[in-house]
């Protein structure tokens, strides 16, 4: 054989030999990897094997024991709802200013046997400190009102609204002051707890390595007991918005829901932040925060700009619903000074001068007074 021939016969063998090698996927990790192919061809896939956040707001550790905790919430949640069922009642008998108080502090541990059920657990001293007083004030302010229960209210006159299907109480400054007290101490109490005390460097920067005791049945870490508070103030079933409540944060997160699209965003930042806590994952866990604290503003500034435009759509037609309505405009309006100090939009003396607006005396209020609030408002949100 000459020596072209030979090398012709080199060259068709290496090429013979090329050809028959195995296209696959040469990557080890992939799922699926193959032993024999040698020359990688692209089509390798990946699983990515990484725990996912659950859909519900439940938690497990390795033993399959619940680390989820905010008894305490509830218990808040509950004295709250059964204040709310006392001040209520005031459209047909006088309300106890002690009752109130007793509850508010928890006397005894039963609202001095004005609560259905005990607990250490209380309302005031969780209220923002600085506004104890202003809602031990209004307490007696509403209670005051609950003695003209039998009277028409009018200009300086406590007493009823009614439009024939609602009643409403109202002081002699015609705000109701049980809308008043609720969304208030939503804003106080709820909303200041999660955004500024839990959420907090002080409550977020601390164990997360160690059950607090498992002997006792505390299975979660410091850290996760602490953002399950935040949870807890927001007062939400685990599968929300699957199951929406009919009361405080769950339900006017629903309600602005249409608008804001809030119900995703504050469970789904719920879900994330307390996942990423059981990943160590504190980027996430901050980003998941800061979620909730600008929507959760959003909620009460919003809320408070559709309460006005009932408000605005009343005047002058419905008493009953216009000084209620009104007056839950008053209360979310307040709530926004409760938002995260870190995220607040409007700055105090900004909330202030939208607070003054309101005045002393809802029945010197014009249209355009209101028109000029929610102004004020929609300005910034």
């Amino acid at each position: 054989m000459n020596k072209s021939k030979a090398l012709l016969v080199l060259v068709a063998g290496a090429m013979a030999f090329t050809a028959c090698k195995k296209e696959g996927c040469t990557d080890e990790t992939a799922s699926n990897y193959s032993e024999e192919a040698k020359k990688d061809d692209g089509s390798c896939v990946y699983i990515d094997n990484s725990p996912l956040a659950p859909t519900t707001y439940e938690f497990t550790d390795a033993e399959g024991n619940s680390t989820v905790s905010y008894g305490g919430q509830q218990d808040r949640l509950a004295q709250l709802s059964e204040m709310v069922a006392l001040m209520k009642s005031g459209v047909n008998a006088p309300v106890s200013a002690q009752d109130l108080q007793d509850m508010f502090a928890n006397t005894g541990d039963n609202g001095n046997g004005n609560f259905t059920f005990s607990s250490s657990k209380q309302l005031k001293d969780k209220c923002f400190s600085a506004d104890v007083s202003f809602f031990e004030d209004a307490l007696d302010s509403m209670a005051l009102a609950s003695q003209s229960y039998d009277m028409t209210a009018a200009y300086g006159q406590a007493g009823i609204v009614t439009n024939g299907t609602r009643t409403y109480l109202l002081g002699a400054n015609g705000i109701e002051y049980t809308q008043l007290i609720e969304k208030g101490l939503m804003g106080a109490v709820l909303m200041y707890q999660a955004n500024n005390v839990y959420f907090s460097d002080a409550k977020m920067d601390v164990d997360n390595t160690t059950a607090v005791d498992a002997t006792a049945g505390k299975y979660y870490t410091t850290m996760e007991h602490h953002f399950d508070e935040a949870f807890g103030y927001f007062g939400v079933d685990v599968d929300f918005p699957t199951t929406i409540p009919d009361h405080f944060w769950g339900e006017y997160c629903n309600s602005r829901d249409t608008e804001l699209s809030s119900n995703s965003v504050m469970m789904n930042n719920f879900l994330k932040g307390r996942f990423a806590i059981t990943q160590k994952d504190y980027t996430s866990r901050d980003e998941a925060i800061e979620a909730i604290q600008v929507m959760w503003e959003k909620i009460a500034a919003r809320q408070a700009v559709h309460y006005l435009d009932l408000a605005i759509a009343n005047f002058g037609t419905d008493d009953a619903l216009y000084f209620h309505t009104l007056s839950e405009a008053l209360g979310f309006t307040m709530c926004i000074r409760y938002a995260a100090q870190d995220t607040r939009v409007l700055t105090q003396t900004e909330l202030n001068a939208i607070l003054a607006m309101y005045g002393d005396n809802f029945w010197d209020l014009t249209l355009v007074d209101l028109n000029n609030i929610k102004a004020a408002i929609n300005a910034k949100y």
